[in-house]
């Protein structure tokens, strides 16, 4: 019976313990980038700041240059997905230059072949035009 007293009062003490703890604290989940298709230049900045932010937020995930490649690599579709087709095809390649083992050259890449060539003139006449009124 005592035995039995004893594991009650443990069981009182741990519960109020519990409820006088704050509830811990559950950071948001971000959302997954959209899909890249290639289509749309001016959504190729938008889509890289996204992975930036999974890599960021899941740093123990993306700790190698090669799964940020492979991550963003799983968003792309379309004429995006064509271009990396060959590069896929070799994923063994282990040259740390070679673009998927290379978050910086796979942006270099995307960037090129993707964004709108015009974009730094069109921002800086859309600056021009805020300036104007």
């Amino acid at each position: 019976m005592q035995q039995m007293t004893q594991i009650m009062a443990n069981l009182q003490e741990a519960s109020s313990s519990e409820a006088s703890r704050p509830p811990a604290f559950k950071t948001p989940s971000l959302k997954a980038p959209e899909f890249f298709d290639g289509t749309q230049p001016l959504k190729v900045r938008d889509f890289m700041q996204s992975c930036q932010l999974i890599f960021h937020d899941y740093p123990a995930n993306f700790s190698q240059g090669i799964k940020k490649v492979l991550y963003a690599t799983s968003l792309l579709v379309g004429r995006a997905s064509k271009w990396m087709e060959p590069y896929l095809s070799n994923i063994t390649h282990q040259d740390p230059s070679y673009l998927l083992n290379s978050l910086p050259l796979f942006e270099s890449q995307i960037f090129t072949l993707f964004r709108d060539p015009d974009e730094v003139r069109k921002a800086e006449a859309e600056l021009d035009a805020l300036r104007m009124k």
